[in-house]
């Protein structure tokens, strides 16, 4: 049986006939503005007592902003929240921890020496024999197991998470935020997990459920909303809706080009320039794919799918990795960076700021920084340094007033076309672009989608990583897509489409009906 066939079983049997209790938690109008751009648009939540509410939305929607303003870490630009129908202003975690409401974070915060009673104790001025009084019925009604003065370094990962849970009914928590919970749970821990917050809610307590992971969403929640670009664009019971009406909601109003041009002119791919076979490590597994020259190969998912892990493990980044890489049918045994660029393989890594650019040396320094051999045996020439940086400057449209300009004085859009001057410096046979027009202006991605049109005409391999579907739709050949850690569908021709991609990254296989 499918998997969302036996989520939408449980969600008729556990959730159908559930009454909602007393509202506890509203966001009447909310707006948050971050450098003048509205990341929140006027949005409005519920959450009722007993109820898991469960949240989605796609990389951007606004989550995680919204969960930050309800949890204290972000104050809100306009709008209002209310508790129990009173206004209420949350200006910090210890404030809103003060209100009843706590977040379980995703990555458990533990002091692994110190023992687990300890750990529950940080922060409260419970005495030693207080705490374990309080603590021992919370353990018992969460089914929790644990020996209190063992370290916590010794507690699984799932035994963390409960240690959280722990802290904010501790804290006398009416609310409570989980964020991704079941990313690094077995299937039984998540099952153990849902069980609890059963409980939880059984006991009038709100549980706000934020998941990439449909199946879990139907299974678990009692009602889902949806945030679309800052917008609430879906608030449903869960029995109403099937997982394609939530990914329906979650995709853009307009499916225009994000290029605002034609789509690039599709090029017959030439020879497998790209090899990679069996690639595996912590993040992701079992990764065997074949990219060709002139040929630009989209890697789709969410945030935390393990696409950037991926093409770390690709250019030798992540040692750890397992696995068979080639270049021209040449086997990378001992990858690094600098033997995959002699190669012809780069790698444009996703942060610029950290990984990619030289900010305060001048811009020319970041365009030839790998290609130094290049510029004299003994001494580097600053003549023929001048000449490639002027080059690719003119080549790229790079805004600055002279190729001595410090890095770190332009902007964004022309800060990554540095970034990709260096990888191209080398004349590269493979580029792998992850997140190519990430904080970018507009006219910016202009360019950076003209240049990628340019590198296939000329024969170069494009491997592109974009949480923009739009843009791996528009620029793609092929699209592989990432799904907790795999690859699992590889799409081409008619399927490159907003839709297919969209739920395939959040694990709906392609024969479900419409």
């Amino acid at each position: 049986m499918r998997i969302w066939e036996n989520a939408m079983k449980s969600a008729d049997s556990a959730n159908a006939n559930k009454p909602p209790g007393n509202v506890m938690l509203e966001l009447r109008n909310v707006w948050k503005v971050f450098a003048g751009v509205p990341v929140l648009k006027g949005i409005n939540f519920t959450l009722a007592e007993g109820e898991i509410h469960a949240l989605l939305g796609g990389n951007g929607s606004g989550k995680s902003t919204t969960m930050k303003i309800i949890s204290g870490a972000y104050q809100l630009d306009d709008g209002e929240i209310r508790l129990y129908g009173k206004p209420v202003k949350l200006d910090s975690p210890k404030v809103a921890h003060d209100a009843g409401i706590y977040m379980v974070p995703q990555e458990p915060h533990v002091f692994p020496h110190l023992s687990v009673l300890e750990n529950l104790g940080i922060g409260l001025d419970f005495s030693p024999a207080e705490l374990r009084t309080r603590v021992e019925p919370l353990l018992e009604s969460l089914g929790f197991h644990a020996d209190l003065e063992e370290e916590a370094a010794f507690l699984s990962i799932a035994q963390q998470q409960l240690l959280e849970i722990v802290r904010g009914l501790l804290r006398n928590a009416r609310v409570l935020i989980f964020d991704e919970p079941t990313s690094a749970l077995t299937f039984r821990e998540t099952e153990q997990l849902f069980e609890r917050m059963r409980r939880l809610a059984a006991q009038g307590i709100g549980l706000i459920f934020i998941s990439h992971r449909l199946g879990e969403v139907m299974e678990i929640a009692d009602r889902v909303s949806v945030l679309r670009d800052g917008v609430m664009v879906l608030d449903e019971p869960v029995g109403n809706i099937t997982p394609h009406d939530l990914v329906r909601a979650m995709l853009p109003e307009s499916s225009d080009n994000v290029t605002g041009e034609e789509k690039r002119e599709r090029l017959e791919p030439g020879e497998v320039v790209l090899e990679v076979e069996n690639l595996h490590s912590e993040a992701f597994s079992d990764a065997s794919f074949k990219l060709r020259a002139g040929e630009v190969l989209g890697l789709a998912g969410l945030v935390g799918s393990g696409r950037t892990e991926l093409s770390e493990a690709i250019v030798g980044i992540d040692k750890h990795a397992h696995g068979l890489v080639k270049i021209g049918g040449t086997a990378l045994n001992n990858r690094s960076p600098s033997i995959c660029q002699q190669h012809g393989l780069v790698y444009v890594p996703e942060d610029r700021h950290a990984h990619g650019i030289f900010l305060d040396l001048p811009s020319v320094y970041t365009i030839t920084a790998g290609i130094l051999d290049r510029l004299g045996k003994w001494f580097l020439s600053s003549e023929a340094e001048r000449s490639i940086g002027e080059r690719f400057v003119d080549a790229m449209n790079i805004k600055l007033t002279s190729i001595w300009q410090i890095a770190g004085t332009l902007s964004g859009g022309n800060q990554q076309k540095v970034v990709l001057a260096k990888a191209l410096a080398g004349e590269p046979r493979v580029v792998i672009l992850d997140e190519p027009t990430r904080g970018i202006d507009a006219s910016a991605r202009q360019d950076v989608y003209r240049l990628i049109r340019e590198l296939t005409r000329q024969g170069v391999a494009i491997l592109l990583i974009s949480s923009e579907l739009e843009e791996v739709v528009d620029l793609s050949d092929r699209v592989l897509v990432m799904y907790r850690g795999r690859l699992t569908e590889e799409l081409t021709g008619d399927d490159i489409n907003l839709e297919r991609v969209t739920e395939a990254s959040f694990g709906l296989t392609a024969e479900v009906p419409a």
